[in-house]
């Protein structure tokens, strides 16, 4: 969510020269369920590192860490990874005595294609589609399956009287396999409860997201925020006992200085 909210927000011209990196700091509030589907949110203040890098290969930026394997105007296809956090079931009541959620890491290849943009390349419509392998990070790491979540995004960066701040946004579905499902909301027989029966998830559709972002760069630091909407209805798992609400809103802010920068400058357009 950091990612797609916060980091090296172009210009209104959607071209400049930039440095090949940057490194630095920062801290975020933020504010999330324990899972998805959960009653119960988490509240954070955190510090986080700040790192762009924007190599013709790998790339560190807004759109998160990734290989770019093939470029071209409209199709862009990279490799991608995520990190969730992990939650600890007996600080969730539904959850009490079940096994706890681990950090999971998930790593595949996206394809992404630029729908629209105008001429300046300030302002663009794309179509993302990641597929990504879900694994716990622990000792022994599980497979936990797979994820797609097929998305519109649009970037805006020349808001009328906003220099310089820029408008995202993002909005799609999600789908997992029984894996990825079964993980957060399947209940063995031996954990079931009077209050929480044994369910099997299944593989399918795992409801919608949308998120808001609004951020700007300032010459030695940057802040923004995000908004995230999360809908269950309709998901193959919505009447498992785990669930415990089927929308909720995530939110966040976040500001970063950048300590460091590197003397080599590199262009880009998009």
């Amino acid at each position: 969510m950091l990612a797609a909210t916060l980091g090296s927000a172009m210009p209104a011209n959607g071209a400049e020269e930039k440095p090949l990196w940057e490194i630095g700091a920062g801290v975020t509030a933020l504010t999330f369920p324990a899972y998805r589907g959960s009653d119960q949110t988490n509240n954070f203040v955190l510090p986080f590192p700040y790192f762009t890098y924007h190599g013709k290969v790998l790339k560190a930026d807004r759109q998160g860490v990734r290989a770019s394997l093939f470029d071209s105007d409209r199709v862009d296809m990279t490799i991608s990874a995520a990190l969730s956090p992990p939650s600890s079931s007996k600080d969730i009541r539904i959850r009490n005595g079940m096994p706890d959620l681990e950090a999971s890491f998930e790593i595949g290849p996206q394809v992404n294609l630029t729908l629209w943009r105008s001429d300046d390349r300030a302002r663009f419509a794309k179509l993302l589609l990641p597929m990504r392998a879900a694994f716990t990070l622990e000792g022994t790491p599980k497979d936990i399956g797979w994820v797609f979540h097929p998305k519109l995004n649009m970037d805006i960066t020349d808001l009328p009287g906003l220099n310089g701040w820029r408008l995202g946004m993002l909005a799609g579905p999600l789908f997992g396999d029984k894996r990825q499902h079964g993980y957060y909301y399947s209940v063995d027989q031996r954990f079931a409860t009077a209050g929480r029966p044994a369910y099997q998830a299944e593989a399918g559709y795992g409801g919608m997201q949308y998120l808001a972002s609004f951020s700007k760069r300032f010459p030695k630091f940057w802040v923004g925020a995000f908004a995230r909407y999360d809908n269950l209805g309709g998901a193959t798992f919505a009447d498992s006992p785990l669930v415990r609400q089927q929308d909720y809103v995530a939110a966040g802010v976040a500001v970063a200085w950048v300590l460091g920068e590197s003397s080599t400058r590199v262009r880009l357009d998009d």
